[in-house]
């Protein structure tokens, strides 16, 4: 079977990713990682989703990467979405979700069409667990499927543990901790901090296709995480078990923003501009503050937070009197904030120590300088992995979707963060039923916490440090990461071996 296998033509996978920021930057991460492995990659998505790589491919192509970009039409019209709106964070409301989803789901005859005219004919396809259609075209085709699964080992049981155990279904109050059963460390959670599958908001949306994704997960291959053994080891082994019964796999391949290894990259890795030319300006804004001084503040392509919130985050960070960067989405009732700005004179206060930058950032560019002391951060998984290859401390603010199991691994478990207080999902489109969650003084609590030597700040930081340089190893050659590529491919080969 090894010789056999060694034989075997070149291999050839088709990546589909999810049009959501947050979903297609990690996959596209491994689409680059497999084309350095010598894998031919097809990569198919639409024409605003490819404007966010193709500054990063076409050097990849010129490099001599196995890449192609190959785009399909997204059906705005027949799905009733304005134009423009291709990804989940170009949505003006996320009461548009139900349309979007159609749209993706009327790409499946074009992508089929497609497939049938890709030379050399695809060994593997690997698919976000959100392209739902990607199961029955893999199945009509007879190749395997792989499954992206955006989130981290950890959060992959908890959500696990409550899908099959219901245990929150007998817990009355919201806000009354219950522990998450069959996990390695004890972890309690309250009702209000669950995902939207378990704790649906006003659209409904994720709990109506959960049980969708678990079927379209159960004729998959394999599992591809972006995420190291080392990290979560005990977690990593929670979901082979869990996997196990079904068949599949479970390649940790992580942590894939790492493929980004040259600035140009780090700076233009999911940009919807076709180009940006202020990177260079962040750079010598950062290189005139010492080591590890200033805070990074980014909550997230999705971030809703209501004006008054805004406000509450600004000042806690002025109030911290150190320097920070602040991203500032476009947002919820942006207009309004931008208003506070002026009249408050907040930017004026804060210039020379304060940055505020408007809409996306090159967060990998960014966390990588040497002088960020801290990444104030949602705690979505590929913030929270881009703040640990970074070494830096975290300082959670989780809003939605897994971002609270998140925050329990970040302070619980892996101990590199301090959280701001927050107690509750703000599910989109109920931002102002919600009001002001967290207070200023509770934001520069947390990052005087992480940024003084005293009270812990120091052991926090070298955990963290630690961690960065375990996930450097891990992709490495020989490393764990790089290691499961090489199982994954391997394990692809012996399948297109004919006996």
């Amino acid at each position: 079977m090894a010789t056999q296998v060694k034989t075997q033509k070149k291999l050839h996978f088709v990546i589909i990713p999810f049009m959501a920021q947050g979903h297609l930057i990690p996959l596209i991460d491994i689409a680059r990682l497999l084309a350095k492995r010598n894998v031919t990659i097809t990569i198919v998505t639409t024409p605003l989703n490819a404007i966010r790589f193709n500054s990063i491919i076409d050097r990849d192509i010129e490099s001599g990467l196995p890449i192609q970009v190959l785009r399909l039409q997204f059906p705005n019209s027949d799905a009733e979405l304005p134009d423009g709106c291709e990804s989940i964070d170009t949505l003006p409301s996320l009461s548009l979700l139900k349309n979007f989803m159609h749209a993706l789901g009327l790409l499946r005859q074009p992508f089929e069409q497609l497939f049938q005219e890709l030379k050399p004919r695809p060994n593997c396809i690997v698919s976000d667990k959100n392209v739902l259609w990607s199961v029955d075209v893999a199945s009509k085709f007879g190749v395997p499927r792989i499954v992206f699964d955006g989130l981290s080992c950890f959060a992959g049981s908890c959500i696990h543990s409550l899908h099959v155990s219901k245990v929150h279904e007998s817990v009355v109050s919201e806000s009354e901790p219950f522990v998450v059963p069959g996990l390695p460390d004890r972890i309690e959670i309250t009702r209000a901090q669950l995902s939207g599958a378990f704790n649906p908001g006003p659209h409904h949306f994720f709990k109506l296709t959960r049980e969708k994704v678990i079927e379209a997960e159960e004729g998959a291959y394999g599992v591809v995480v972006n995420s190291f053994e080392e990290l979560e080891l005990e977690y990593v082994k929670e979901c082979k078990k869990t996997t196990k019964t079904a068949g599949k796999k479970v390649w940790c391949v992580g942590p894939v923003s790492f493929c980004n290894d040259d600035d140009l990259d780090k700076a233009q890795r999911g940009n919807l501009k076709a180009s940006n030319n202020e990177e260079e300006y962040y750079l010598k804004w950062l290189d005139s503050w010492g080591p590890r001084s200033v805070i990074y503040a980014c909550l997230g392509s999705l971030s809703r937070l209501i004006p008054p919130q805004q406000v509450e985050l600004g000042l806690g960070l002025e109030e911290s009197k150190r320097p920070f960067i602040w991203v500032i989405r476009g947002g919820y009732k942006s207009e309004e904030f931008e208003k506070w700005l002026k009249k408050d004179g907040f930017e004026e206060r804060v210039k020379g120590r304060g940055l505020l930058i408007r809409g996306w950032a090159p967060q990998v560019l960014i966390l990588s300088h040497p002088s960020i002391g801290a990444f104030l951060t949602h705690c979505g998984w590929n913030s929270t992995l881009e703040g640990i290859c970074a070494g830096v401390p975290l300082v959670t603010w989780p809003m939605f979707a897994e971002q609270f199991y998140n925050e329990k691994f970040i302070v619980q478990i892996s101990k590199i963060g301090v959280g701001v207080g927050a107690q509750k999902v703000v599910h989109n489109g109920d931002e102002q039923k919600f009001g002001v969650l967290v207070k200023r003084d509770q934001i520069t609590e947390a990052i005087d916490k992480v940024m003084d030597a005293e009270n812990d700040g120091e052991e926090t930081r070298k955990r963290a440090q630690k961690l960065a340089e375990a996930a450097k190893r891990a992709v490495q050659e020989g490393g764990s990461s790089y290691v499961n590529i090489t199982l994954l491919l391997e394990d692809i080969k012996n399948l297109c071996v004919t006996p």
